[in-house]
């Protein structure tokens, strides 16, 4: 039985998920830069001046100022703002989706991790080694203690005669265990795969190694179903944004040199965009955490309805 009501919980789970996308923040600009993250303290990225406390509030303060900078008024960019509100939702989902407080933890780990890597990488496009090489680490250790998904018959539960409480935990984790690493193993596998063979196929490198280290974090936190299921998802998405982004500066090429040169001469100058338009470097690592997230909220839930819909159909 709570001591606590569960309104108030959850409030704590926002307001430090507040917190934590304000330090998150923090990472976001400096870790691609190399910076430390502790010191020294935040300052206004026009003049340099160190910011109050009071003006380092989550979310408040950058409303009160209207996103400017109190000393020399320079506009501060509204990701600040929407980083820590969206940190502290995403904790507050965890609380109220997870069954145990293990699990709410870890879910609030994943969500840090994963939030903050999508600003990084579409800003940047960079996956820092100091977010996800710990991310990974921090997903086997939570293994032990917080069930990770996977396909039982991988690591089955052998327990003769009537076992212990000991026994059945053990087993369990290590089970929980194995799960992780496959899912890391077949996170990174997969990319680093897909990578490879379109490096020799173009000669050109495909996946980046911050994806693949990205993917076995995930993997290690969702175990290998819910890493399937998720590297598809994101594929699909990354060639709908491609195709969009193709179709979107064809269309207005089109459009710009149609009235000047004739729809035959537009039409040549749209192509040749679309032909520069290919070798676009696309954040990959953005649908990738993304679609992880959605994952591991609501994978379980979306399989079974897939599943379910197929038998429908048949």
């Amino acid at each position: 039985m709570n001591v606590y009501p569960e309104w108030f919980i959850g409030s704590c789970y926002f307001i430090f998920g507040l917190i934590f996308g304000s330090f998150l923040n923090v990472c976001i600009y400096r870790l691609p830069r190399g910076l430390s993250v502790v010191a020294p303290r935040s300052a206004c990225p026009g003049c340099s001046t160190p910011i109050a406390w009071h003006d380092n509030i989550p979310v408040l303060s950058w409303l009160a100022l209207r996103g400017r900078c109190r000393q020399c008024r320079q506009p501060i960019t509204p990701r600040y703002a929407l980083v820590e509100l969206v940190c502290g939702l995403l904790f507050l989902l965890s609380f109220l989706r997870m069954e145990s407080p293990v699990d709410a933890v870890k879910s609030c780990v994943i969500c840090f991790l994963l939030l903050g890597l999508t600003f990084t990488d579409a800003e940047t496009h960079l996956l820092p080694d100091a977010m996800t090489l710990p991310g990974l680490f921090v997903a086997v250790v939570f293994s032990l203690f917080s069930l990770v998904p996977g396909p039982a018959f991988l690591y089955p539960i052998h327990v003769h005669g009537a076992p212990s409480a000991w026994d059945a935990n053990l087993q369990l984790a290590l089970r929980s265990l194995a799960n992780s690493l496959l899912g890391a193993a077949a996170g990174a596998g997969i990319l680093w795969g897909i990578g490879w063979v379109y490096q020799k196929l173009r000669d050109v490198e495909g996946m980046g190694l911050g994806d693949v280290k990205l993917m076995a974090m995930v993997g290690a936190f969702l175990g290998p179903v819910l890493t399937i299921f998720a590297l598809c998802l994101a594929s699909i998405a990354g060639g709908v944004f491609g195709c969009w982004v193709l179709l979107a500066v064809y269309v207005k090429r089109l459009k710009r040199y149609r009235p000047r040169l004739g729809r035959a001469a537009a039409t040549r100058a749209a192509r040749a965009a679309q032909t520069t338009l290919r070798a676009l470097e696309i954040p990959f690592g953005v649908f990738l955490c993304m679609v992880s997230l959605i994952a591991w909220f609501y994978g379980p839930s979306m399989i079974r309805a897939y599943l379910h819909w197929m038998n429908f159909l048949r």
